[in-house]
């Protein structure tokens, strides 16, 4: 079905309809070598060199599971609220691929490390909770590199480098409604996974990828419709809009009289479109089997709780920590904990402060706005943390004005000296001296007697004005509560 005929559709017909959505999510595991061989894992390495006997597939290789796989994947199924299995076992899942050069994978299938998880996701303002299925462990294929036509022959490299990286699969129950349920979900198994540093998540670099199963049926109905697995959606935007479009091409089948083919589908970003890819009419018979050259994983309930009790702070925990005890607002907790790197800068910054609202507004504004305009992140912040939360608290003590502060501030973005250095050798303390600020606040009364004329007939907001005023002929410099009492003593 065509994008034509979905925009055919009205509104009111989609909404006869309910979407229901299951995600797999693969995440590659941030281990220095293989699941099952010393090679190592880094990305950039020229093309069939990380490779040895085993992720080759060469006959008499014998696999050696990675005792770092299995206490990620372990750290993986805590955090997503999974039970961890005591007993466990790996199976050869057999298909033929040209970057499969074993023949088959080395995967899970009846016997998963962990299983009957959750999530739980704010949607549009609404806390919503999805089921995880289970988490498993598996090796990576190689990368199959398509390079277009040349002298009338199709081309295809085939580069090994990938093969036996370590992934987990965490499959979702089908309780996803809409392309915004998905997305929160892909999102918060991002944010999961990368703060208990289990993986990068880089989507740029393939460890982070996701398949999509989308069916429809009437709101109401019992039984789920006939699905469609859109494969390797490699970006937030791509999940959303493959989403979109594949539900309104279903319901577009159903209403024109059709039927929904189950098939696995590619989205084409391009056309904006999914298109047919091959048929699942039949499901797949990969002819899984235990694997005979690894032994069963156990997991004893001393090495569980000693992974659990490794593991960091879950964001979840820590958004609740930061406005109960910081007394932030939802929204600045829901920022402030994104990363954790972030999370952990503001802390630190707190720590050196005594305003963590200051704190984190400081964080928020001025210092995330100068990284994203250079298109850096927290890790890469030419101010330290502690120099933050030392200039925070220079302007709470009243040491400084917050006019000075916003002088004080690039100087350590262009030096990264400590705020107190930059103050002193740049001449910015603020006056204190009452004399000194009442020569100012007389000259600033004298010279705006509109002002004066009204505040004293009763408008007397008008006194932030005159307080401006003083400010900007001292040049930032004098004390912001010694200006407001003297002009409102003058004025009377």
């Amino acid at each position: 079905m065509s994008t034509a005929s979905a925009a055919l559709l009205t509104p009111e017909t989609i909404a006869k309809y309910e979407p229901v959505i299951g995600l797999e999510v693969h995440v590659q595991l941030a281990t220095r070598t293989k699941i099952f061989c010393g090679c190592p894992t880094g990305f950039g390495a020229p093309p069939n060199t990380n490779v040895c006997p085993v992720c080759l597939g060469l006959p008499g290789a014998l696999p050696v599971l990675n005792r770092s796989v299995v206490e990620m994947a372990a750290q993986a199924g805590i955090a997503l609220n999974c039970r961890v299995n005591g007993f466990s076992r790996l199976a050869r899942k057999n298909y033929f691929y040209p970057d499969l050069p074993k023949g088959y994978q080395i995967s899970q299938f009846d016997q998963p490390l962990a299983e009957h998880g959750y999530v739980e996701v704010e949607v549009n303002g609404e806390m919503k909770r999805f089921g995880v299925t289970r988490v498993h462990i598996e090796d990576d294929a190689g990368k199959s590199i398509h390079d277009g036509f040349k002298d009338s022959e199709r081309y295809t490299y085939v580069d090994l480098n990938r093969s036996g990286t370590p992934l987990i699969e965490i499959v979702s129950e089908p309780d996803m409604r809409s392309s915004d349920d998905a997305y929160a979900y892909l999102t918060a198994m991002k944010q999961v996974m990368q703060f208990i540093e289990v993986s990068t998540c880089d989507m740029e670099k393939g460890h982070l990828r996701c398949d999509a199963n989308v069916s429809v049926r009437l709101k109401g109905a019992p039984k789920f419709g006939t699905k469609a697995e859109v494969k390797n959606l490699n970006s937030f935007r791509f999940l959303k809009l493959a989403l979109d479009h594949e539900i309104e091409r279903q319901i577009a089948v159903i209403e024109s009289g059709g039927r929904v083919i189950q098939e696995t589908r590619l989205y084409n970003p391009d056309s904006g479109e999914t298109v047919s890819m091959r048929s699942k009419e039949e499901a797949h018979d990969y002819r899984y089997f235990p694997e005979p050259d690894l032994v069963p994983v156990r997991i004893s309930d001393e090495w569980r709780e000693k992974i659990r009790a490794s593991m960091p702070e879950l964001p979840a925990i820590k958004k609740k920590r930061f406005t109960e005890v910081y007394g932030l607002k939802e929204y600045d907790a829901n920022v402030l904990t994104a990363s954790r790197d972030l999370s952990e800068y503001y802390e630190e910054a707190v720590k050196a402060s005594t305003d963590p609202k200051a704190v984190a507004n400081w964080v928020m504004g001025d210092l995330m706005g100068l990284l994203n305009a250079e298109g850096k992140d927290i890790t890469q912040s030419p101010v330290s943390a502690k120099h933050l939360g030392e200039l925070v608290k220079m302007i709470t003590s009243n040491e400084i004005s917050g006019a000075i502060a916003k002088k004080i501030f690039p100087k350590m973005v262009e030096t990264g000296d400590a705020p107190a250095v930059i103050k002193e050798r740049e001449g910015l303390s603020q006056i204190s001296d009452t004399g000194a600020i009442e020569k100012i606040v007389d000259e600033v009364i004298a010279g705006n007697p509109k002002q004066v004329e009204q505040y004293r007939g009763g408008k007397t907001t008008v006194i932030g004005f005159l307080v401006g005023q003083v400010m900007k002929a001292s040049k930032g410099q004098a004390a912001p509560g010694v200006v407001n009492e003297l002009l409102k003593k003058k004025l009377g």
